[in-house]
């Protein structure tokens, strides 16, 4: 199978747990840095997935690597090829399929409890689940797409559209991700403010109850993100051949 593209856009935000659940699904990954400079992939079907990581930047920036990225991304949608965003990645699909991206009420950072919408059951199987949130911008739905999740002090945190998934949080921390950013962010903290801002310390001090079920429910999304990168028709050839050889 074609490897899976990982962009990302900031040394800190890393793939995570995201690429250890690929790679126990038998998946290769590719990692591409455009905000360092490096060209993005020559065509998003030659690879099974597309995955959209983290940045510092807003999608909104007038910045090159971001709006060749946006037209990477909007083409990569509209050929199929699945798509999967974390926070900055979720906008940039929000605005690639023209949804407005904006600042968000209040800054979300730290670990809350996100709830689940009906649309949403069938992937996260309950009604709420753990989340782990460092944005301070907020996506539209996008026309023709799903919200999955909400928030107390974000409305929309997740949404999908065929095989594409947007996800406001970050599914793909690690114990060691989580620390290095609070750590990097020690002035960030001391100054934001507001009632869904958690501080340095309690971020550390929850991350053993929270982080095995948030690493729970985004293995359950990326084992079944991956199972998307198979294309239908294909699924079904396969599944029919395995049949007649049994």
């Amino acid at each position: 199978m074609r490897p899976v593209a990982i962009l990302q856009h900031d040394p800190t935000q890393r793939g995570g747990f995201l690429v250890r659940c690929l790679e126990q699904c038998g998946m290769e990954t590719k990692v591409f840095c455009p905000d360092e400079g490096d060209s993005l992939p020559r065509s998003a079907p030659d690879y099974s997935g597309i995955v959209l990581l983290g940045s510092n930047r807003s999608v909104n920036d007038p910045v090159d690597w971001i709006a060749e990225e946006l037209h990477f991304v909007r083409s990569a949608m509209h050929l199929d090829v699945p798509v999967l965003g974390h926070c900055f990645g979720a906008q940039m699909m929000a605005k690639s399929l023209g949804a407005h991206v904006c600042r968000n009420a209040w800054a979300n950072i730290g670990w809350s409890r996100l709830h689940v919408t009906p649309h949403g059951t069938a992937l996260f199987g309950a009604d709420e689940v753990v989340g782990f949130n460092w944005h301070y911008e907020t996506f539209a739905i996008p026309t023709g797409a799903r919200r999955l999740l909400y928030g107390t002090h974000c409305l929309n945190k997740a949404f999908a559209i065929g095989r594409h998934m947007a996800f406001q949080c970050h599914f793909e921390v690690t114990e060691d991700i989580v620390s290095e950013w609070c750590e990097h962010a020690r002035a960030e903290l001391s100054v934001a403010g507001g009632p869904a801002v958690q501080s340095r310390a309690r971020i550390l001090a929850d991350m053993h109850s929270n982080l095995p079920a948030l690493q729970a429910t985004a293995r359950r999304i990326y084992r079944q993100w991956a199972r998307s990168l198979t294309p239908p028709a294909r699924r079904r050839t396969a599944r029919e051949g395995a049949g007649a050889a049994g």
